[in-house]
């Protein structure tokens, strides 16, 4: 079959090129980065550290909180960290196991070789980079290019992400729903970047870049969030089995992918009521609504020229403040 043409995507659209956005082109939360502890590895606890330390410093119980990283998230296991945010001083002094740590943290961070390090030594109880929203969406940063999809979930303010994953505070059921689906992994696929040959999930190219349904119904949200739920409901079901386990494309079981077909479905229904018959269908859609999400969003303000007394031309801007 012959195509009219074929962009940069290998995608029979228009000549375009996705580039680095700071905001979302549509009326969504926006994605931020977990937290980036820079501490040597001195904040951070194994499951078995964790139970040896609460052991010799016991106050320091409240301080110790999940870390969920990309690799535990996927793959299983517990981590923790010291969350040590508004601590009282004068409780932190006693707890000499957790003032050992952040000594360590001080001085790791003043003997590094980049002044942008250095300057965090000033907060050693603190991590380099502090995200915690009351509720998120957690996103891997990297994952595996064989799974159909791209794990998510959802945590609260009692777990901290970190940078290995992105999140996406105050992400619902609906956002959920949306990103979990063929259509958005249409996106991902055509779009992110890899490592080595995994994808490389990323804030300003993939997810600020995605075309969203267009004026969604409240019957087509209530469809996708119902669908949503149905696919955490099939994982609950394999409490031993790990996300990489159930998303393993020999290994998912019958029933999360009949609810991840269900969810296909109600998503493809809020973008239009013609089913999508393929990837590229699905790119073709999405790029001439990407295409009507950014009209002009991108073009560069041009300058127009006058001349004043003496005959020299100065550059003014229709918008120009006084």
């Amino acid at each position: 079959m012959k195509v009219k043409n074929i962009n940069p995507y290998l995608v029979d659209a228009k000549d375009l090129l996705i580039n680095k956005n700071s905001n979302p082109i549509c009326n969504v939360p926006k994605m931020s980065f977990g937290n980036m502890p820079l501490d040597g590895g001195h904040l951070l606890l194994s499951d078995e550290e964790k139970n040896e330390f609460i052991l010799k410093d016991p106050k320091a119980k409240k301080y110790i909180k999940p870390l969920i990283s990309a690799y535990e998230f996927l793959n299983g296991g517990k981590r923790w960290c010291l969350w040590l945010v508004d601590i009282e001083p004068s409780e932190l002094k006693q707890m000499p196991e957790v003032l050992k740590r952040v000594d360590l943290v001080k001085k790791f961070r003043l003997d590094s070789k980049a002044p942008s390090t250095q300057k965090f030594a000033a907060t050693p109880t603190l991590f380099r980079d502090r995200n915690q929203p009351a509720s998120f969406i957690i996103v891997p940063r990297v994952s595996s290019e064989n799974r159909k999809y791209i794990p998510m979930g959802f945590f609260d303010k009692n777990s901290i992400v970190s940078d290995t994953c992105m999140s996406i505070p105050n992400g619902n059921l609906y956002h959920f729903g949306i990103l979990m689906s063929a259509m958005h992994m249409a996106w991902v696929k055509n779009i992110c970047g890899r490592l080595k040959s995994d994808f490389r999930y990323s804030k300003d190219i993939v997810y600020n870049n995605y075309p969203w349904a267009e004026n969604p119904t409240d019957k087509q949200i209530k469809a996708i969030e119902t669908a949503a739920q149905k696919v955490l409901d099939a994982r609950l079901e394999f409490p031993k089995s790990s996300l990489s386990d159930l998303y393993d494309p020999l290994a998912m079981p019958p029933s999360l992918a009949k609810a991840h077909q269900e969810l296909d479905k109600a998503v493809d229904l809020a973008y239009r009521s013609q089913p999508f018959t393929s990837e590229a269908n699905r790119m073709v859609f999405l790029f001439e609504l990407y295409e009507k999400y950014t009209a002009g969003l991108f073009v560069k303000e041009k300058k127009k020229k006058i001349k004043i007394a003496e005959g020299k031309p100065v550059d003014v801007r229709p918008d120009k403040e006084e």
